[in-house]
């Protein structure tokens, strides 16, 4: 079977969409609904890119060789993600600390992968997991740690609808994991 074009993805998804909207009840047809399929069915091809984008790529494209070993932070980097158990949106704000080992990164490199995996249907916790190992990964760090905070609308909207909750992940590897020192001079820096 041929493998379908980025286009003729968009118009099946549309199809589906499209036949989602009669199911719920909702003429599809009608003037305010006639491109909503299509429309919708882009949306969710962006909101999906990072299924078609690879972290290696993103961050192999800005590493520089760096003789410092102290604390690297960035913080605040504001995500959109999709969860995959509602397919409802969820966002919030994700920090990300290293502690380098030869190599740094670009720093907007980081912001782009935190793109890479919330655009993905996804859970926070594996989200901030996959961050985490990320960093480590390809950049060989002594140790990363990343924390995320996030809204989840399948709380919010529906469910137990909760408007004030909100749920912060963590997730740390190599000297984070042994120097209570060092998550702590993290956790300084972000607040």
């Amino acid at each position: 079977m041929q493998e379908l074009t980025e286009q003729e993805r968009i118009e099946a998804i549309a199809g589906h969409i499209e036949s989602i909207i009669g199911l719920l009840g909702e003429d599809s047809s009608r003037e305010g609904l006639l491109k909503t399929p299509v429309r919708a069915a882009k949306a969710l091809w962006f909101l999906t890119s990072g299924y078609r984008t690879e972290a290696a790529d993103v961050i192999n494209q800005a590493m520089f060789a760096h003789e410092g070993s102290q604390l690297i932070v960035v913080k605040d980097i504001e995500f959109y993600s999709m969860c995959e158990h509602h397919i409802l949106p969820f966002f919030g704000k994700v920090s990300i600390g290293y502690i380098p080992d030869g190599k740094i990164v670009g720093l907007s490199k980081l912001a782009r992968i935190v793109n890479v995996y919330a655009r993905r249907l996804q859970v926070q916790e594996r989200f901030t997991a996959q961050l985490c190992e990320e960093v480590r990964r390809s950049l060989g760090a002594k140790g990363v740690i990343v924390t995320c905070s996030g809204e989840h609308l399948c709380m919010k909207m529906r469910g137990v609808e909760k408007q004030q909750s909100a749920t912060t992940t963590m997730h740390y590897n190599g000297v984070f994991e042994s120097d209570a020192a060092l998550r702590a001079e993290f956790f300084a820096a972000i607040r």
